[in-house]
């Protein structure tokens, strides 16, 4: 039996998709914003302030092993509804909450542990996500392109542990930042130059969770990135998420970008 916390995205459902061919026993905590599982029958709809009620589940149904996936939003702790368990451990999320969203999943997968409940890597089921190191499209990075990501990976590198940098842009000899706004308004901030030119660096945070938190990318990633004038996508070697692989290493091809994993 898998415990599977989804909330909002794609992934969960490549997940579930895998667990059910697979003929896995599963349940699912919905914690997606709008209740996107709710038509599947062994899903439970269960708020983070109803701890007791997500621990006494998982106990009923003997289960050793949960996975975590999708992003979790950031919850109005105002209106939450409290069971016991939850009132004792409330404080500790709301006070991760101040980091961000990825300081709150952190947080429930340290008190799972405390619950003795093992977290297992989002990944799991779907180890195919996952892109190894190489090159995955016809055009590969120049020494100018080797150069910039050098330097990207430098910053990412000498970040401290409490920013929520999970990308960054080098582009014409210019940084640009992920904020916790997210990759997808870091890449609109980018204004597009005749020139082609500039990468898009995704790897983990430091110290992050790499059960449950993995930098992603997908079709819409380079969709954006083309709008941009970027011509290129690094990952890092097995610590990343690469939805529909297919079409985006064809889009890639297609529009002379490069897909690097270091």
């Amino acid at each position: 039996m898998i415990g599977l916390f989804f909330g909002d995205a794609e992934f969960p459902k490549l997940i579930l998709k895998s667990i059910k061919k697979k003929k896995k026993n599963y349940f699912i905590i919905d914690l997606s914003k709008n209740n996107i599982f709710k038509k599947d029958i062994y899903s439970h709809r269960i708020s983070i302030g109803q701890f007791g009620k997500i621990l006494k589940l998982i106990r009923d149904k003997n289960c050793k092993k949960v996975i975590f996936a999708g992003k979790i939003n950031k919850p109005k702790f105002s209106h939450l509804k409290l069971d016991m368990t939850g009132i004792y451990y409330i404080p500790r999320i709301i006070k991760a909450a101040k980091k961000g969203d990825a300081a709150i999943l952190k947080e429930l997968i340290k008190i799972l542990s405390i619950e003795k409940i093992k977290v297992i890597s989002s990944i799991y089921f779907n180890p195919e996500l996952s892109l190894r190191r190489g090159n995955y499209s016809k055009l590969k990075p120049n020494k100018h392109d080797l150069i910039d990501i050098k330097k990207g990976m430098k910053i990412l590198q000498n970040l401290n542990y409490y920013d929520h940098v999970q990308a960054v842009i080098i582009k014409n000899n210019i940084v640009a930042k992920e904020t916790y706004k997210g990759t997808k308004k870091l890449i609109k901030s980018i204004k597009k130059t005749k020139i082609k030119s500039g990468v898009l660096i995704k790897f983990p945070k430091k110290k992050q969770d790499l059960r449950a938190d993995l930098p992603t990318i997908g079709f819409d990633t380079f969709k954006d990135c083309k709008k941009a004038g970027l011509k290129g996508v690094v990952l890092k070697n097995k610590q990343n998420i690469f939805l529909e692989k297919k079409a985006c290493i064809n889009f890639a091809n297609k529009n002379k970008m490069f897909i690097a994993v270091k």
